[in-house]
């Protein structure tokens, strides 16, 4: 245990799997997510029951989604995936903090292929993950402030509606484009750390490599275009565009 807090190696092992976290909790996030552009494509978009019963018949797929995000199993899943990340963005400002002090200067840390290491992400990492901690809380602030909150702890109001969360959230204009700009930043952050993660695991040979970079940039993408699609669709849809 000690080897890991001391080695390079070891670090990084602890952040590739704190990574692992993130990227899996995002995925589970935005599949539930994209039930409401679905719900728009059947018109189940905001039907959702006024009852506090899981799984109410007639309620659109989004709010199904949520439901399902209540079940004892999920639902003690999920603060471990989110502790995963928490782990992700402190091991990486403590790595981050390391490397100042140990080259004496702001320096990214390295890694045997240089071609990659000089790519604009793998220098601004640190920077792209203050970036998405902060607009992390700004999202909590909009939907687990409302909905997880107040029905874990009792504390402000609970919302049961979570289209009306939806709507309220992005339809305004500026909102929306700030978590564009939040998905970018995540877009950046991931495909990067995606092929870290493996490079770290020993995946690092040329033919397995490449591949890797690829997978890693079409599951990045997939992901963040999902998000882009429920944000826009909610825009749409509180602005009654759609």
């Amino acid at each position: 245990m000690a080897t890991i807090f001391k080695s390079s190696i070891g670090k990084k092992l602890v952040q590739s799997i704190s990574g692992a976290f993130l990227i899996i909790f995002l995925a589970l996030h935005v599949t539930i997510n994209f039930f409401s552009v679905i719900d728009s494509c059947t018109g189940k978009y905001g039907i959702a029951a006024m009852d506090e019963k899981l799984f109410t018949a007639g309620d659109g797929l989004f709010k199904l989604g949520c439901d399902f995000m209540s079940t004892p199993v999920i639902s003690i899943m999920v603060p471990v995936l989110a502790l995963g990340f928490l782990v992700h963005i402190l091991w990486g400002c403590w790595l981050t903090w390391g490397n100042i002090k140990a080259r004496g200067g702001w320096r990214r840390y390295e890694v045997k292929s240089k071609a990659r290491t000089d790519g604009w992400s793998a220098k601004n990492m640190f920077v792209l993950g203050i970036i998405i901690f902060g607009f992390v809380a700004f999202h909590l602030t909009h939907f687990w402030a409302r909905m997880q909150l107040p029905e874990l702890f009792g504390i402000g109001t609970f919302e049961n509606n979570p289209y009306l969360l939806l709507n309220a959230t992005f339809g305004k204009w500026w909102v929306l484009v700030l978590y564009i700009i939040w998905f970018g930043a995540v877009w950046f952050h991931l495909t990067h750390g995606f092929w870290s993660m493996f490079q770290t695991l020993g995946w690092n040979n040329t033919i397995w490599f490449n591949r890797v970079e690829v997978i890693g940039i079409v599951i990045v993408t997939i992901l963040c275009l999902a998000f882009v699609a429920v944000a826009v669709n909610a825009f749409l849809q509180a602005n009654m565009l759609i």
